[in-house]
Parts: C-alpha cells; sequence; structure tokens
C-alpha cells in the first residue's frame, strides 16, 4: 500500500485529514488511494440521520456520538451542508454542536459541502464513509442536509436510516409521503415535550400501517419499513421476514429516551445481519451503488472525450438546427465510436 494508506489503516488521524480533503476534493490519485483501502473496509456500522430542517438533527446526532463513545466505540461523522449558489461556500454549522467533542481522540468528524449534489448527500460521502472505515471506525454517523421527504440517496449509503422528526413543524403532512416513509428504518419524533408530539405519533403508525397493507395486497414485500412481519396470503408470496420502523419519542436537549433511539438502532443492525431480507437489502444497497458509480463514470468519460462536440450540440440546438433529443443521440453514438 501507499505511505498515506497504511497509515489510514494504522489509525492516523492526520492521514485520514488528508485523505478526506483528497477525496471530496477529486485530487488525482484518490481512487487509488480508495482502491487501496477497499480491503480494509466493511466492517463500520453506517447510521444515516435526515429529516426536515429544524427538527434536531445535529443536537441528536451529538448525542448518538456520546452514546457510542460512552461504550469505547470509535465514531466517525460527516456532517453535509447546503452549498450557497453564490459562494460555493457552506456554512458547516452543525460543527458548532458538536465542539464537546473536539479533543475527543475516538471521534473523528468532517463537514461538507453538497457542492450542487442532489439527494441529502454530498457526491463524495460515500466514499468518505470507507476512509472512516478503514480507519477504523466502529460506528459512522451521516447527517443529511435536511431537505424534505426525497433524501432517499442516504439508504445507498447508510446500513440504518434514522428520520427525525418534530411537531409542529408540517411532519404531519410529510408524513403522508411515500418518501419519507419509504426511507426511515427508525424514527425518532424530537421535541417530544411540545404539543402535538402524540399526534405526529399516530400519523406516522397509520402511514406504515397503511404501507405494509398496500404491498401485501399487491403481493409484493418490503426488506426496508412498511409492515410488521406478515403471512402474505396464498398465492401471492410466502412468508418474509419485515422490518417495522420503530418509532421513539425523545428530547434531544434534554438528553430523554436517548439511549431507546439507539437501542432501536441495534434492533435494526441485528435484523439486517441475521435475516434473508435484510441481506436482499444490504445486497440491493451495494447494486445501488455500484451502479450509481458506473453511471458517474460513464458521464466524466463521456464529458472528457466529447469536449467540444457538446458545446457545438448546444449551439446547434440553441439555433435550433436540431432537437436536444436528436443531439444527444448523435453525441452517444460518437463516444461509442471513440471519439
Amino acid at each position: 500500500m501507499s505511505d498515506l494508506a497504511q497509515r489510514i489503516v494504522a489509525g492516523d488521524a492526520r492521514a485520514v485529514a488528508r485523505a478526506l480533503r483528497h477525496v471530496d476534493d477529486r485530487v488525482d490519485g484518490y481512487l487509488d488511494l480508495l482502491k487501496e483501502l477497499f480491503a480494509h473496509t466493511g466492517r463500520a456500522y453506517v447510521i444515516g440521520v435526515t429529516g426536515n430542517p429544524g427538527a434536531g438533527k445535529s443536537t441528536l446526532t451529538d448525542r448518538l456520538i456520546e452514546r457510542y463513545r460512552a461504550t469505547k466505540k470509535r465514531v466517525g461523522v460527516i456532517c453535509v451542508d447546503p452549498t450557497s449558489p453564490y459562494s460555493g461556500g457552506a456554512i458547516l454549522g452543525d460543527r458548532i454542536r458538536m465542539t464537546r467533542h473536539a479533543e475527543d481522540e475516538g471521534v473523528f468528524i468532517r463537514s461538507v459541502a453538497t457542492r450542487g449534489h442532489l439527494g441529502g448527500l454530498s457526491r463524495s460521502a460515500r466514499d468518505m464513509v470507507r476512509v472512516f472505515d478503514a480507519f477504523g471506525c466502529d460506528v459512522v454517523i451521516v447527517e443529511t442536509v435536511g431537505v424534505g421527504q426525497d433524501e432517499l440517496e442516504i439508504t445507498r449509503t447508510a446500513h440504518s436510516t434514522l428520520v427525525v422528526m418534530a411537531p409542529g413543524l408540517g411532519d404531519e403532512v410529510q408524513a403522508i409521503k411515500a418518501g419519507i416513509l419509504e426511507t426511515a428504518d427508525v424514527f425518532a419524533v424530537n421535541k417530544a415535550d411540545r404539543d402535538g408530539a402524540d399526534s405526529t405519533v399516530r400519523d406516522l403508525e397509520l402511514m406504515i400501517a397503511l404501507g405494509g397493507e398496500a404491498m401485501i395486497a399487491l403481493g409484493k414485500t418490503k426488506g426496508h419499513g412498511g409492515a410488521k412481519q406478515a403471512t402474505v396470503p396464498t398465492g401471492v408470496q410466502k412468508e418474509v421476514e419485515l422490518w417495522t420502523p420503530p418509532i421513539v419519542k425523545c428530547v434531544a436537549t434534554r438528553n430523554e429516551r436517548i439511549d431507546e433511539v439507539v437501542a432501536a438502532l441495534d434492533r435494526h443492525k441485528v435484523w439486517i445481519d441475521s435475516t434473508e431480507t435484510g441481506r436482499a437489502r444490504r445486497h440491493q444497497r451495494l447494486s445501488e451503488e455500484l451502479r450509481e458509480a458506473l453511471r458517474e463514470t460513464l458521464i466524466d468519460a463521456a464529458t472528457s472525450a466529447l469536449g467540444a462536440d457538446i458545446e457545438s450540440a448546444v449551439a446547434a440546438v440553441e439555433a435550433r438546427t436540431t432537437d436536444p433529443y436528436t443531439a444527444t443521440e448523435q453525441l452517444l453514438a460518437r463516444f461509442q465510436r471513440g471519439g
């Protein structure tokens, strides 16, 4: 291995910081580093923390760090912040809420900007998780931007996805939408000391029950939320092990019922490791990751190979001498021919 890779595997925090910067900036040689580190990954438990802005994701993440450190686990944290459309930078405010862990050698917190990447994560987040894994982190927590019910990309990165909700933020409406329901492995109704917490829990329970009934009626199974373990009607499908997202009320600012949140995540980890449905979900997650990596690689290769041809196609579409669909087909054909 290269010197940098050896230092990461040996637990050198400075080497990890350098590697994370290289991965995030796509510095030449970062892929070679990731290839070297891959053989030393696969041990970390990856938790995704997502939810609406203002639900208390960062405060709850801080409490999760505290709990895992109490059991001597090494924790890596990736906090993703939105990128400014004007400056291209990010406030990276999540670290402000986690300053008490700054001097803990067992905690490594990295804040990154989305850089325009959609889905709640930065483009490099998954690769940075692997660096933390090779570094020896037992738990890696990925906190997403928090843009609403469409952050499904976190499910391709995390083993368990914790969706944080809070009463009074319009969550009752968000719960009805399919995306957030399908994302969650565990729901945390934070700020449960506020009015409306019980109503939020009831809405979630209703949506989970309806989602499970709909899947059974369609003859489909879900390894990710939606229904309790159930026997599908004869002639449709055999009995399957389904995971029902538990709903935990907590108050992160007061450190109340955080242990129950951690226990729910631990149960989900056991489910992934011990059931056929859980293992199938893990396989699907890796399949989606590989397809996404292939898609990005092909786009980069095509953009580099076609070069000025793309600008010529844009000019032709603008002049209306061709349409964007024909132009795209011509560019693809040219790329397949080798330029």
